[in-house]
């Protein structure tokens, strides 16, 4: 079993250059399957979820190759419509198969997902749109079964904002006979980047990064080629490890615009941020107060960014209140912070944070993919030693994570450890050679 081990109290110093998003290249593979002709994506993150992505297009029949961070796929022969439970089960992503299989093919079978196991997250949304379109979807054993005729565009509100619920509703829309309406729609940038894709391939979509969108049908998508946008939550993740540890960093081949809240919090935190184009600079080397936080759809500040500023404000000077609006399980992490030395008490979606004077080094779970990579960041801020272990969440959304920790000058390395007297002598090996 691989675990990381860091050794803390080295504060991060240098340059990186960001990676294409995992929520936005998902989405983007998927929607290979609505065309006859080659897809070629660039700037594919080599992340698990991607490769499970692939595999997946690959059992459904797609040709698919890849060369580094470039994917072409071909899905002129699909010789299925029907995506597997030991697939799916491990990536919730995996149920945006479903409207694109369903535009194109008018017929999807799809295992219901899993993922990390952050809260609850129904594909309600999912069916109740795919259903205005003329679907007839049912749920059994599991599985989504869906069949249609055609689709035929309609006005669709969907009870709350959903990023893959919008992205599967987009896909279906751009094939459907007339135009959709598909108001309370996701705003984030993934979503944006989806429906740029489309265009690109033919579709007529209006109010793209909007709450709402009108999409005009089409019969038939050409092939293209397209750029992944950057990730920016491994971005934000950098840009908080930076603040953690006293450092200075500058993520470059990135989009300022898409974190402003979370920029914002980190400037009333009492960093000093800095933006250019394509580029961040985070000066963390002063104090750090609290701030409260509140979670919230895109333009808010993301969920997938929770986790890692509460980490930081558990070393600000006051008391903090992060609040959780999408997902309810999110603070699973505390229990594992406070073995660091963090002092938080949840009340329902409430977390209060009152800042300490340091984290001590520890054997931490992590217990999604976002609050490992936030774990890592204690490590890096702490005295002495720490073990993170359940790293395969980790693996789902950050490119060469460790490899550039190490070139910001972090401390961490990537171990086999069997069993816990191996962790116990490895921590103490780390721990001696740390003084």
């Amino acid at each position: 079993m691989q675990k990381l081990v860091i050794t803390g109290g080295v504060a991060l110093e240098g340059e990186i250059k960001a990676s294409g998003a995992k929520n936005a290249a998902l989405p983007l593979l998927a929607c290979a399957l609505l065309t006859d002709e080659p897809m070629t994506f660039v700037n594919v993150p080599d992340l698990a979820d991607v490769h499970t992505m692939l595999k997946l297009l690959e059992e459904l029949g797609c040709k698919v190759t890849q060369e580094g961070h470039k994917v072409t796929i071909d899905a002129s022969h699909i010789t299925s419509t029907e995506a597997p439970y030991d697939l799916v089960k491990t990536m919730r992503a995996s149920i945006l198969v479903l409207g694109p299989l369903l535009a194109r093919f008018g017929k999807a079978k799809v295992s219901l997902p899993g993922g990390c196991s952050i809260g609850a997250r129904p594909v309600d949304q999912h069916i109740k749109g795919l259903k205005a379109l003329g679907a007839d979807i049912s749920i059994e054993h599991g599985y989504v079964t869906a069949h249609a005729d055609k689709l035929v565009g309609t006005n669709i509100v969907t009870d709350m904002v959903t990023v893959t619920g919008t992205e599967n509703l987009l896909m279906a829309a751009v094939l459907a006979e007339g135009t959709t309406v598909l108001a309370n729609a996701a705003r984030e940038p993934e979503v944006a980047d989806l429906a740029n894709c489309l265009v690109k391939m033919g579709a007529k979509i209006k109010g793209i990064g909007s709450p709402q969108m009108e999409i005009e049908g089409v019969k038939k998508l050409h092939g293209t080629t397209y750029r992944v946008i950057s990730d920016r939550i491994e971005v934000g993740s950098f840009l908080v490890a930076a603040v953690m540890t006293k450092g200075k960093i500058r993520v470059t081949d990135c989009d300022p615009h898409t974190l402003t809240a979370v920029l914002e919090k980190l400037e009333e935190a009492g960093a000093k941020v800095t933006t250019g184009e394509d580029w961040i600079e985070v000066d963390g080397t002063g104090e750090h107060q609290a701030v409260d936080i509140r979670t919230a759809p895109y333009p808010g500040f993301p969920t997938d960014m929770q986790s890692q500023i509460a980490v930081c404000l558990s070393l600000a000077d006051g008391t903090s209140l992060v609040t959780e609006k999408i997902f309810e399980n999110r603070f699973k992490y505390t229990d594992e912070l406070t073995k660091m030395g963090a002092n938080i008490k949840v009340e329902g979606n409430t977390a209060f944070i009152t800042g300490v004077d340091k984290y001590t080094g520890a054997v931490v779970v992590a217990p999604d993919l976002r609050a490992g990579a936030a774990l890592v960041i204690a490590g890096l801020a702490a005295e002495g030693c720490t073990c993170v272990e359940q790293i395969q969440y980790i693996q789902r959304g950050y490119e060469n994570f460790e490899e550039k920790i190490r070139s910001l000058g972090g401390i961490i390395e990537r171990v086999d450890v069997e069993d816990r007297t191996d962790r116990d002598r490895m921590m103490r090996k780390m721990s001696l050679a740390a003084y």
